[in-house]
């Protein structure tokens, strides 16, 4: 066979070979596409639920919680608002995208310290078991609260 014929029976080669790689490539494009677009759903569930987890430790209703968490979530998301002990759990779940979610459910946690576990005292101090400080400047005190005489300069006792 000549090399001029040899040519002719290869041209075809490279067309098949081009029909061949196109859909895997097409393929992994979608593929890359799709990681990409979980993964930022994967991410507005992590958001969502630090957001309801913030709203139901600054003792918001639950309602006040679940919404704030939804405004931030996937569409369809399921939201879930518990509490154990002094924490606040905040529970999203939501289908991956794209058809049926392709059978995966993303899920994220979040958990938030009460912040009604204390108590605030009249200056700004946070009490708890009977010991407590003072954000303010002097203060004559408070027996009931456990806060002992505070002076210093400018409240009339001694510098």
């Amino acid at each position: 066979m000549r090399r001029s014929e040899a040519r002719r029976a290869d041209r075809g080669f490279a067309t098949v070979e081009a029909a061949m790689v196109l859909p895997v490539l097409a393929l992994f494009a979608v593929t890359l596409i799709w990681a990409l677009v979980a993964a930022a759903a994967q991410i507005r569930c992590v958001d969502a639920a630090r957001a309801g987890a913030r709203a139901a430790a600054r003792s918001e209703p639950v309602t006040a919680a679940e919404a704030a968490a939804r405004t931030v979530a996937p569409e369809g998301a399921r939201v879930s608002v518990t509490r154990s002990g002094e924490l606040w759990r905040v529970t999203v779940e939501a289908a991956a995208p794209g058809p049926r979610g392709l059978g995966l459910t993303l899920r994220a946690d979040a958990a938030a310290l009460a912040e009604d576990t204390g108590f605030l005292g009249e200056g700004g101090g946070f009490l708890e078991g009977g010991t407590g400080f003072s954000t303010g400047g002097a203060t004559d005190g408070d027996p009931d609260l456990g806060e002992p005489a505070v002076e210093g300069p400018g409240t009339g006792g001694p510098p």
